[in-house]
Order: C-alpha cells, then sequence, then structure tokens
C-alpha cells in the first residue's frame, strides 16, 4: 500500500444537500442557530458473530480464574454487545508463565528467522481474508465508521505485519574492530517476554505496532486489550493460531487497568513494557516498572499537536487537512491536529472555510454508507468533550459550529469549530480527545514557534507554507517527534512514530520499532598470531 494521507483515503462525497435541523443551542450567555448532515437513525445490526471473549493463554481460550466477566458496549447505543472474560493477578500469572516457558522452552526464538517470517506472512494473509468481519468488530466495539476502518485501518495493520515479517531474517549484529588482538562482535538478540497494553482508539493498528516488532524479533508476549475494546484484538488471535504460532508466543488478556494492567506491569517475569494511553496511564506504568525489576518501557502517550498555517500556505488545503487532523475518529487520537495557529492576515478567511466543512461532515451510525463521523466511545468521554465545549465558551472563545449532541441515543457530538482562542483557556491547553478544533491566531514565526512549544506535549505537528526555509525553520524548531509538511496524518510501517516531553519515549514501527524488542550483547575473543586486525 503506497503512503499516503488519512485524508486523501477517506474523502467521500458531500453531493447530496444539508439537512438544516434547526437546533438551538445555549450554553450561559448565547443562543445560536447551527445546521449539519446527519445520519443518526435505528442502528444498524452488524452481521458479523462475536465468537471469541476469553482469555487466549498458552493457545488456548479458557475463562478467567474468577468465572468473572465484563460487558463491552456498543458506542451507538449504550447496549452490551458481549460479556468478555475479566482476567486478574492470576490470569497475568498464567499468561506470562505461558510466554516464559515458550521463549525459554519452545521452539518460537529456536527458529529461523525465516521460518517466523513465513508464519507472520500467512497471519496477514489470513487478516487480508477476513478484512471484513474484523472491520466490522472494530467498528461495533469502537465506534469508528466502518468504512475507515475496512479501507484505511486494517489494510494498515495488514502492512505493518508484512512489514515486519520482511524484518525477521535481516536483523544482524556487527563485527567491531578493537584496539588489540581481539575478535569483537555484537549480537542482536530477542529481549524474553514482553507485555503489551493497546489503547481503546486504534485497537488493531496498535497491536499491530506491537506484536509486529516483537514476533520479528523472536519474543514472546502478554497482550492486554483495552477494557472498552477487546474484541477485535482476541479475533485477529485466533488467526494467529491458525497461522501456525506456537501455543503460549502470543496470549492476550482482556480485563481493566488497575487489575489486569497493574499485574503485567509489576510481574518480576516480564522483560519488557510496552504502553500506548494516557500520560497519566503512563506515569504509573513506569513506576510499576521501576519499582519491580526496572523492565524496559516504551511509552507512546498523549498529545496537544500544533498546526501552523502561515500566510503564504495554500488556505484550502490547510482547511482540509487540518479538518481531518482534528475530527478523524471522532478526534480520539493522541496525534490529533488539536492547536490551529493561523496568520492573522488569512484568519478570517480560515474560520470561515473550517465552519464550512464542519458543517458538511456526517454525521451518523459507523455502519451506514458515507458516514463520516461516529459516536464517542463512552458516556465518560462524551461528557468529557461537552464539559470542554462549555469550557471554550465561558471562557470567551466564539463557538462558530457544533457543541450539541446530535440524537438523543449514543454518544454522538457535532463537530465542533472555536475561533478567537486564547493560549490559556482549557481548550487549547489539555487534550480533549474529541471532535473540537480550536483556531488560534498570530503574527510572526518566532512568536508561533514559542506558543506552539509551550505545552507539557510533544507528539506531532503540521506546517503548512509554500516556502521551504519557513518550512526548515519550522521543522527543527518544533519540540515533536513527528512534522507533517502540508500534509497531515501521514502513516507507513516504515516512518517511525513516537513523542518527546510528556508524549512519551522511544519509537514504534519502521527500523526502530524494532529496537524495541532487542537488546544488544558485546562477543569478545582474543585473537591468536592474526594475520590482520
Amino acid at each position: 500500500m503506497a503512503t499516503q494521507s488519512l485524508s486523501s483515503l477517506l474523502s467521500i462525497s458531500s453531493s447530496s444537500s444539508l439537512r438544516s435541523l434547526g437546533r438551538y443551542f445555549s450554553w450561559g450567555r448565547a443562543i445560536n442557530r447551527f445546521s449539519t448532515s446527519v445520519a443518526v437513525e435505528e442502528p444498524i445490526r452488524p452481521t458479523v458473530q462475536i465468537d471469541y471473549t476469553q482469555l487466549l493463554i498458552n493457545g488456548q481460550f479458557v475463562d478467567a480464574a474468577s468465572g468473572k466477566t465484563f460487558p463491552t458496549l456498543d458506542p451507538r447505543t449504550g447496549e452490551v454487545i458481549a460479556h468478555v472474560a475479566e482476567g486478574d493477578t492470576e490470569d497475568v500469572n498464567r499468561a506470562v508463565s505461558a510466554a516464559r516457558k515458550a521463549f525459554d522452552e519452545g521452539p518460537w526464538p529456536k527458529m529461523t528467522p525465516y521460518e517466523r517470517s513465513c508464519i507472520i506472512y500467512r497471519f496477514a494473509d489470513l487478516l487480508e481474508k477476513h478484512r471484513n468481519e474484523v472491520a466490522a468488530l472494530e467498528t461495533w466495539d469502537n465506534g469508528k465508521p466502518y468504512e475507515q476502518a475496512a479501507n484505511v485501518e486494517i489494510p494498515l495493520v495488514i502492512r505493518t505485519f508484512r512489514y515486519y515479517a520482511g524484518w525477521a531474517d535481516k536483523i544482524h549484529g556487527l563485527t567491531v574492530p578493537a584496539d588489540g588482538p581481539y575478535h569483537v562482535q555484537t549480537l542482536h538478540e530477542p529481549i524474553g517476554v514482553a507485555g503489551q497494553l493497546v489503547p481503546w482508539n486504534f485497537p488493531l493498528l496498535i497491536y499491530s505496532w506491537k506484536v509486529g516488532p516483537a514476533l520479528a524479533c523472536g519474543n514472546t508476549m502478554v497482550l492486554k486489550t483495552a477494557e472498552l475494546t477487546p474484541l477485535s484484538a482476541l479475533y485477529v488471535s485466533k488467526l494467529f493460531l491458525e497461522a501456525g504460532l506456537p501455543p503460549g508466543v502470543l496470549n492476550v488478556i482482556s480485563g481493566f487497568g488497575p487489575t489486569a494492567g497493574a499485574a503485567l506491569c509489576s510481574h518480576m517475569d516480564v522483560d519488557k513494557l510496552d504502553f500506548t494511553g494516557s500520560t497519566d496511564t503512563g506515569k504509573i506504568v513506569l513506576g510499576l516498572a521501576s519499582k519491580s525489576n526496572l523492565k524496559k518501557v516504551t511509552l507512546e502517550l498523549g498529545g496537544k499537536s500544533p498546526i501552523i498555517v502561515c500566510e503564504d500556505a495554500d488556505v484550502d488545503l490547510a482547511v482540509e487537512h487540518a479538518h481531518s487532523a482534528v475530527f478523524f475518529n471522532q478526534g480520539q487520537c493522541c496525534c490529533a491536529g488539536s492547536r490551529t495557529f493561523v496568520h492573522e492576515s488569512i484568519y478570517d478567511e480560515f474560520v470561515e472555510k473550517a465552519k464550512a466543512h464542519a458543517l458538511k461532515r456526517v454525521v451518523g451510525d459507523p455502519f451506514k454508507k458515507g458516514v463520516e463521523q461516529g459516536p464517542q466511545i463512552n458516556g465518560e468521554q462524551f461528557k468529557k468533550i461537552l464539559n470542554y465545549i462549555r469550557s471554550g465558551i465561558e471562557s470567551g472563545a466564539t463557538l462558530e459550529y457544533g457543541g450539541e449532541r446530535v440524537g438523543s441515543k449514543g454518544y454522538y457530538i457535532q463537530p465542533t469549530v472555536f475561533s478567537n482562542v486564547e493560549d490559556n483557556m482549557l481548550i487549547a491547553k489539555e487534550e480533549i480527545f474529541g471532535p473540537v478544533q480550536s483556531i488560534l491566531k498570530f503574527k510572526t514565526l518566532d512568536e508561533v514557534i514559542r506558543r506552539a512549544n509551550t505545552t507539557q506535549y510533544g507528539l506531532a505537528a503540521g506546517v503548512f507554507t509554500k516556502n521551504i526555509n519557513t518550512a526548515n525553520t519550522l521543522t527543527r524548531a518544533l519540540h515533536v517527534g513527528t512534522v507533517w509538511i502540508n500534509c497531515y496524518f501521514v502513516f507507513d510501517a516504515a516512518i517511525p512514530f513516537g513523542g518527546n516531553k510528556m508524549s512519551g519515549n522511544g519509537r514504534e514501527k519502521g527500523m526502530n520499532g524494532l529496537s524495541n524488542y532487542l537488546q544488544v550483547k558485546a562477543v569478545v575473543t582474543p585473537l591468536k598470531n592474526p594475520a590482520w586486525l
């Protein structure tokens, strides 16, 4: 799959006429009239079967030791989809034991790298064969548009596994010249048992970022699903068994952070942790690792990513990408472009066009064709986003569009656009994780660099300019892990991704993703009467 932006992949025709809602919105001091495109009706029943709700331990699907289950809910309605096994400390212990035995005694690390790559390739083929079912599970459990899951995310998952399958037999060390008669080599060895914790916003995409490189390097693992979205990981892990992955290599635990998650992070027989999620939880993960066995930790955490639209930018291009940067996946992206800085000379034009884009965005049942925005993940997130919107209004930002619930069922929110946003407002400082665009005004390059960097986060940024010197200046000045120039959300299996500051440490994907699951060993052997050194 060629590298391209998610916004280009998700382009949907808006030829249908807009449907006026005639809604009135009142919070405190203003009443505004809005219209939007909606497709919220009686929920469409997915045809996919829920076959895997147990824990995967040592190649078998089993109940939790306690017998407990918990419900996973449909964000479209808040109703129960299925009851899933609730893993706890005892289940984590069983899973880690299976992973340790598979690493120390099993065939996986002892296979040739080519044999390992063949199994990962076979899995990718099976995933492609079952793409529609997997996408349906992802949409049902998460609320993201089915077209997004099936046509964007699952192909990226498949590509990531094929990318790392290709790496499996290309991992090698070096021969190092030394000062003296010694033969020195470095070995790049698998790190052992990895504990992996994936988030609810991109359950399978992040699954591929962690499982793919870990397997390519010869590790075994225990993966904890997000409690809000456990279904797709359990389904695809069954495909790994079909592909020939030995028992115990990949174990999957569904459960809650304070119980199953804490047990995994604290476990003395886990050699490595890889966590994607909130910054606050990342601190807990790091603390548990340090208090146990100082296991190596990779963290990909929150963000408040700036988009900088310079005075010479292509305004239409910038508006389009800034729109997708904050509204894609219902705004539930760690690297969402949630602070849009626009030069004062084009500010009014940009705001009007951003408002028009939001007005055309189709919100509704994510299984319906043409829908661009589904519900938020749950009621807690839904209320949190509405509180941020209230805060924006009360702090003096101008609500240009949106801000309301859509429909009376489920967790749908209108795409929301604020102008006249100031740096000290909560909507400009804190990670909202929802469909809220904050548009700020700037005058000079030095000013916007300072303001863009004045945040605890450092995950990503977008820059829109026609001047290569301006682009180069901003690229080097912004304290982030990724800078997109005249584009946004360009993801590829080969491009490393990760953050600075409170957005985490380490990088996933690409060659850098391999280093998370390898340790380097130096081997020194004396040479007697060498012909050369």
